[in-house]
């Protein structure tokens, strides 16, 4: 790690890079990345595992700029050397994005320090890299499995869902989603779009609880020139604007029985009038229609009524809330913390443990909508590298454990529980038990050993 600094004792550098023939065989012997720069930021030193990762030869790379090796944005705007000059602190495990020799992106985790002479005298910095190009891969791979058309989740109920799904979209037959506010009633319809034939064409979405009921129906069917004081020329309607795509009406409960007449009609005739018309119009739409509330109790109480029901009821998918997929909220956590990392520019790198047993033990009336949200709470308040309890909002750190059953168990507890109850439904079938658990029968195995898991009938 022998650094060349003009005007200097060469004593001084011999002792810095003491044994230099030695020091190189260990540093090339190490499977990170690792490089030294002078004062001017030339590269001094280049192990062969650096030139693995970069593609740059050592003796391409000896004397540039090491920007010129790297080719990251943050060479010109952060550079990690000039931090840790500035800052007098070093920097470890920092992802960046590098441009090898090809010019291909590779991720790599860096770590910086300066080094010095004996006079305490900055005489150049000393930068580690890990390829995470493998590491990123299998992180990717993990995910897939629990990802289905930017859905996240690892519970039963919704891969089922997931599974039904491509044959759903298909279909152009309408379908109602019932679920709590914050199940992610959007996302399946935004999925049911974008698995269908339909795909290329408009998703229009309208919160009909946002609107009263005369705004609601021209802003779904448009209206013509003079139809009122205030119209001044034609305006679309969503109907016309979702033409050869999906219509979305969230919060379907909610409109008044003289439009459900109305939509009544679109869904039986596939036409409709924009306010002022004279004459009808072919409605060439895909209707998507959510609700938060049980339509059932609004046909029970007169509130809904049942022919239009039955006509947006053609497929029905109900969306279970967080509350019942407690397993999806670590995996849901981690993905929001990932999300505000690229939203914020932070480089929070994990959820404390104590964090994800007191988050499995939140009710979650908000549902993923309201983790989020945790989350980001959790991120204005967090200083270092990890959220900690005390970056939670007080309601969820207080939130009474025995309130509800299972909310208080670990993450490990909690997936005894559901091998327990796999291999019960399936009389000790391990290829069965694996199967609903959603797992390979091998990792099933290992389960079994690691938490002494045996089955007795």
């Amino acid at each position: 790690m022998l650094l060349n600094k003009k005007g200097k004792n060469k004593q001084n550098h011999l002792k810095i890079g003491l044994d230099r023939a030695n020091q190189a065989i260990i540093l090339n012997c190490v499977a990170d990345g690792v490089f030294t720069v002078d004062e001017n930021k030339k590269i001094c030193f280049f192990n062969k595992a650096a030139e693995k990762i970069t593609g740059f030869s050592q003796k391409e790379a000896l004397g540039l700029p090491c920007r010129d090796v790297f080719r990251t944005g943050i060479c010109s705007t952060n550079c990690t050397i000039d931090t840790v000059k500035k800052s007098g602190q070093n920097i470890i495990d920092r992802p960046i994005k590098i441009l090898n020799r090809e010019g291909k992106a590779v991720m790599v985790s860096i770590s910086a320090a300066v080094l010095k002479d004996e006079e305490g005298n900055i005489i150049g910095g000393v930068e580690t890299f890990r390829d995470l190009t493998i590491e990123e891969e299998l992180k990717k791979t993990i995910k897939k499995s629990y990802t289905f058309q930017d859905i996240i989740s690892r519970h039963t109920k919704m891969h089922e869902l997931f599974a039904i799904l491509p044959d759903i979209a298909v279909s152009d037959a309408s379908v109602l989603l019932e679920g709590e506010s914050g199940t992610g009633k959007e996302l399946f319809a935004h999925a049911l779009h974008n698995l269908s034939s339909r795909k290329n064409k408009p998703f229009i979405a309208v919160n009909c609880g946002a609107l009263p009921d005369t705004l609601l129906e021209s802003e779904l069917f448009g209206y013509k020139k003079g139809a009122f004081t205030d119209a001044k020329k034609d305006k679309p309607g969503r109907f016309d604007l979702a033409r050869g795509g999906t219509l979305f009406l969230d919060e379907i409960g909610d409109i008044s029985q003289a439009l459900q007449i109305k939509l009544l009609r679109v869904l039986q005739m596939k036409v409709y009038e924009p306010l002022g018309a004279t004459q009808s119009v072919h409605a060439d739409v895909r209707i998507i229609a959510a609700t938060n509330k049980r339509l059932l109790d609004k046909l029970k109480n007169g509130s809904f009524r049942e022919d239009l029901y039955y006509r947006l009821n053609v497929i029905r998918l109900e969306l279970p809330p967080l509350r019942e997929r407690r397993s999806d909220i670590p995996l849901l956590a981690d993905f929001f913390r990932q999300r505000q990392n690229t939203e914020t520019g932070k480089n929070i790198k994990e959820i404390d443990e104590d964090v994800i047993n007191t988050l499995m033990n939140y009710d979650y009336p908000g549902n993923v909508r309201e983790l989020e949200n945790i989350i980001q709470h959790a991120f204005v308040l967090c200083k270092n590298t990890t959220i900690k309890k005390n970056n939670l909002p007080k309601k969820i750190i207080t939130y009474p454990s025995h309130e509800i059953e299972k909310k208080s168990l670990s993450l490990i507890e909690l997936e005894k529980k559901a091998i327990n109850k796999a291999l019960l439904n399936t009389n000790g079938n391990h290829l069965k038990a694996a199967k609903e658990l959603g797992i390979n029968p091998s990792t099933l195995y290992r389960k079994l050993k690691r938490y002494d898991i045996t089955y007795t009938q």
